[in-house]
């Protein structure tokens, strides 16, 4: 089996779960480790504070999870930051200051709008809506790279109002390659996350246009995560999610370690 690199649980504004629960349907699946990779969102709209974490004390509870399951489960510590440009200088303190085993970066508001709520969508075609999310990618790798892995690329897919009955990797082919090839030429991977199946989408997020393209560029990091918010998620269409890996190209896929990549056998 494979780890689950992207989890959340109580200390994530959206999520009740006990770290102590994630773990243990981590384990009953067979996974060999997993990372907690709770949200951090400054600038949140409306409600600031609905995503700020409290990283000292889920840090100790982290580590003490981990003791109790040496042996039989690694866990290690990361963070989701929603990144926005003016978040730069703001995370890259935060990043000095703590330390983490990974750091996904991932779009949640653009330009004052998280496309979760169908405010997001209004005024604008479908289309421009995905389009806008993905030059807002753009942007954020541009100016604040501290980050290891770009999160759920085409995330704006799970909420639009006809999510991926129109949209493919080749209508938006010019900014997905632009992204792609700025995130290789900065050493930064993707991930591949399931919760696109669970949206109902039949395809990971990002779709598997997508992640075949990252590997014909030359990309080589890349992660599994589930996106998993309740126990019951955890390693989430996990199988289908090797066949697409190896169907791309892949050999291996990632975790990290203290912000330094592994390369893991597919099996």
């Amino acid at each position: 089996m494979l780890w689950d690199s992207h989890m959340h649980c109580c200390y994530s504004g959206d999520s009740e779960a006990a770290p102590e629960d994630m773990a243990a349907a981590a384990a009953a699946r067979g996974l060999p480790g997993i990372c907690f990779t709770d949200h951090l969102d400054l600038d949140y709209p409306d409600d600031p504070d609905y995503f700020s974490l409290d990283i000292a004390p889920r840090a100790v509870h982290l580590t003490q999870l981990a003791d109790a399951w040496q042996g039989r489960l690694e866990i290690r510590c990361g963070i989701e930051l929603g990144l926005q440009p003016q978040l730069r200088d703001a995370y890259h303190a935060l990043l000095l200051e703590h330390d983490f085993d990974f750091v996904i970066g991932s779009s949640h508001v653009v330009h004052g709008f998280d496309p979760y709520y169908p405010a997001y969508f209004e005024q604008k075609t479908e289309a421009e809506a995905y389009r806008e999310y993905f030059s807002s990618i753009l942007e954020n790798i541009r100016s604040c790279d501290d980050f290891d892995v770009y999160g759920h690329l085409d995330y704006v897919v799970r909420y639009g109002p006809n999510k991926n009955k129109y949209y493919s990797y080749a209508r938006y082919k010019d900014i997905m390659d632009a992204i792609l090839t700025e995130l290789i030429a900065r050493g930064k991977g993707i991930e591949l996350n399931t919760g696109g199946f669970k949206a109902g989408l039949g395809q990971p997020n990002p779709c598997c246009e997508v992640v075949r393209r990252y590997r014909q560029l030359g990309g080589e990091i890349i992660t599994l995560g589930a996106d998993a918010h309740a126990p019951a998620w955890v390693g989430y269409e996990f199988r289908q999610a090797a066949d697409i890996l190896r169907e791309a190209g892949f050999t291996h896929y990632t975790v990290f370690r203290e912000r330094k990549p592994e390369f893991l056998p597919l099996g």
